[in-house]
């Protein structure tokens, strides 16, 4: 073995080294996202359910709701 060939296999080690700590980060990196992704999802769903609620709730409101007493219609109190 030469001095050049110890030294194409000491950068290969350390490109190799290299690449297999950038693959750890990303391996970390990526599973951080997917946390984080997967507890987004979670509040969407929740916060659809709870919209979907609330649109519910108002409808109902409004078809019991008689003529002229909603707020938007009531004099204020200074005329």
């Amino acid at each position: 073995m030469t001095a050049n060939d110890s030294a194409k296999d000491h950068d290969f080690a350390s490109r190799l080294d290299e690449l297999e700590s950038r693959l750890a980060f990303q391996d970390d990196l990526i599973e951080s996202l997917n946390q984080v992704i997967t507890r987004q999802d979670r509040e969407i769903t929740t916060m659809a359910s709870q919209l979907k609620d609330l649109f519910t709730r108002i409808s109902e409101q409004a078809e019991t709701a008689t003529p002229g007493t909603a707020a938007e219609n009531e004099i204020p109190p200074h005329y």
